[in-house]
């Protein structure tokens, strides 16, 4: 019983990319859709209660709207993410929209105040 709950435990601390890892050993090694398992692990981390809400290592900076100065928030989200210049327009234009996923704290700061700056409205998740 207590190999299941250490099993538990570290399926909970899984990273982003140990998750994606895991669900392509799952599906090609034993025919499990990755679907079906990122949605089994995500589910066991969101049980695993108020502890984890502290400490969130990984940001999601979300484009909540563009401002007054569209064009320069374009071309910075151009420059940040590496899109073209369509996609960039479109990211922004589909605003809120995340601009980057799964990000460091100190790296999502960063992002969200240069976005600012060029006059966006950014929150971090």
């Amino acid at each position: 019983m207590a190999d299941l709950k250490d099993f538990a435990e570290q399926l909970v601390n899984l990273t982003v990319k140990e998750v994606n890892e895991l669900a392509d050993i799952l599906k090609e090694e034993y025919g499990i859709e990755p679907a079906a398992a990122a949605v089994a692990v995500a589910g066991g981390g969101a049980a695993g209660g108020g502890e984890e809400a502290e400490e969130q290592t990984e940001f999601d900076v979300i484009l909540t709207a563009p401002g007054g100065s569209k064009l320069a928030v374009v071309k910075l989200v151009k420059e940040l993410t590496g899109l073209g210049l369509k996609d960039a327009k479109a990211l922004v234009d589909g605003a809120p929209a995340p601009v980057k996923e799964g990000v460091a704290k100190d790296e999502a700061e960063a992002l969200k105040s240069q976005l600012e700056e060029a006059g966006a409205e950014v929150e971090l998740k």
